[in-house]
């Protein structure tokens, strides 16, 4: 099949001959292709408008060696589709898209782009979700870039080149992070000291990619992107949600509960699920269910 250029996104052809949902690549504002869908709102009434425009778009980024097509990111996509149309895609190095993993670096474009083109669709009013490191990417995202009305982007706070973050629509109205990060680097349980292997040896980059399907960069972050924790004050006034389970087992409670210590008081709301697990493998439809009508709840606008 062919496809044809349409400036940032590349549409299959196929997408013009099927009925939703529709399947795109996106080019990310450094030239790698993303493969996203976008699924329309599947009630037809509450917080499901007649018009894009009337409906809020939640944008998903899933976790490390997750992608699109994963059991795990099309439950969550059917549950929010309950609330809210749904742009999923998959993080560069994953799935079908182009390019190789940072592991939470150079994503922050990946997630632009599903929301620049949430956007284009015609959805005033998109809200992110991440998991795992897709949540620290929800955080760094809603930290660099700005709705219109506050200034566009912030330079000087991140690794990726400032220019990237001119806004065009690429702002997030509100931010949920489930399961994510405080900090870097951080090696205190044996899933994380397990993911470092896969991250920064060639063994364990070999596994990475024909046993997970995620095809993970050599080079050291150089220099460091803004930390969770850093990123977190600067996403006000948009609201945030942090989601964290008491029985994670890659982050323990100190990295939500240092989140939103540095949310201040007004910052953030923080849910500690009982019996959770890790991201969106442990999230159940109920909780899903929740996020998602807190997304779409018209205070948190």
């Amino acid at each position: 099949m062919s496809s044809v250029s349409e400036g940032r996104i590349r549409r299959s052809s196929v997408s013009l001959l099927t009925p939703p949902p529709q399947c795109v690549t996106l080019l990310t504002d450094d030239g790698v292709p993303v493969e996203a869908v976008y699924e329309p709102c599947t009630r037809r009434s509450g917080p499901c408008g007649a018009a894009p425009a009337d409906t809020t778009a939640i944008v998903v980024a899933h976790g490390f060696t997750g992608a699109v097509d994963r059991p795990a990111v099309r439950r969550a996509a059917r549950v929010f589709a309950r609330h809210a149309a749904v742009v999923t895609f998959s993080f560069r190095g994953h799935g079908r898209s182009g390019g190789r993993s940072t592991v939470g670096d150079r994503e922050v474009l990946d997630l632009a782009a599903a929301v620049a083109w949430a956007r284009e669709l015609g959805h005033r009013r998109v809200v992110t979700v991440g998991f795992s490191m897709g949540g620290s990417v929800v955080l760094r995202h809603g930290a660099l870039y700005d709705a219109p009305a506050h200034a566009g982007a912030r330079p000087g706070t991140d690794s990726t080149d400032p220019g990237a973050y001119a806004d065009a629509g690429a702002h997030a109205d509100a931010v949920v992070s489930v399961s994510a990060p405080a900090r870097w680097y951080y090696r205190g349980t044996a899933p994380m000291r397990r993911l470092h292997w896969v991250v920064t040896r060639p063994s364990g980059r070999f596994v990475g990619r024909y046993g997970f399907r995620t095809r993970i960069a050599t080079e050291d972050w150089d220099p460091v992107p803004l930390p969770p924790v850093a990123a977190v004050p600067r996403i006000a006034p948009a609201p945030l949600l942090l989601v964290h389970g008491d029985r994670d087992p890659y982050f323990p409670l100190d990295h939500p509960r240092m989140l939103a210590e540095a949310a201040g008081p007004d910052g953030a709301e923080l849910w500690v699920e009982r019996g959770m697990g890790h991201a969106e493998n442990a999230a159940d439809d109920a909780l899903l269910d929740r996020i998602a009508a807190w997304a779409t709840d018209g205070t948190t606008a």
